[in-house]
């Protein structure tokens, strides 16, 4: 028995589905690959990203809790772009403020990170 090579999917908690949607189709450019009252799911390559509504997160993952967007980052997504400057750029034009970058990391990459209207971070580095 062996794992595949790729995550097939990540489910983030949101407030407000409507909200979010909005975000990731304006800043990502996606359109949902799915939609239903509770969730909408965006597909990022072969990885799919679904927003379900927080009230519904606890028929998925009980008895663990569900956490407040109070408590803090635990994760964070990096997607790959050719140009992490005009994304920034772009980002202050939606209105999307950034929590740091774009900066060169020790590391040898470029990077910025932001957040989605649920605190969910997002970096995107070259």
């Amino acid at each position: 028995m062996s794992f595949a090579n790729q995550i097939f999917a990540t489910t983030l908690f949101v407030a407000d589905k409507d909200v979010a949607k909005s975000f990731y189709e304006r800043v990502f450019e996606k359109n949902p690959v799915f939609e239903d009252e509770n969730s909408v799911v965006f597909k990022f390559g072969e990885t799919m990203i679904n927003l379900l509504v927080d009230t519904e997160a606890p028929g998925l993952i009980a008895p663990a809790p569900v956490a407040s967007q109070e408590s803090g980052a635990r994760s964070q997504f990096t997607i790959q772009v050719d140009d992490v400057d005009a994304h920034a750029t772009r980002l202050a034009e939606l209105g999307v403020p950034l929590i740091n970058g774009p900066m060169d990391r020790p590391w040898g990459i470029r990077t910025l990170l932001f957040s989605d209207p649920d605190g969910h971070l997002w970096e995107l580095a070259k």
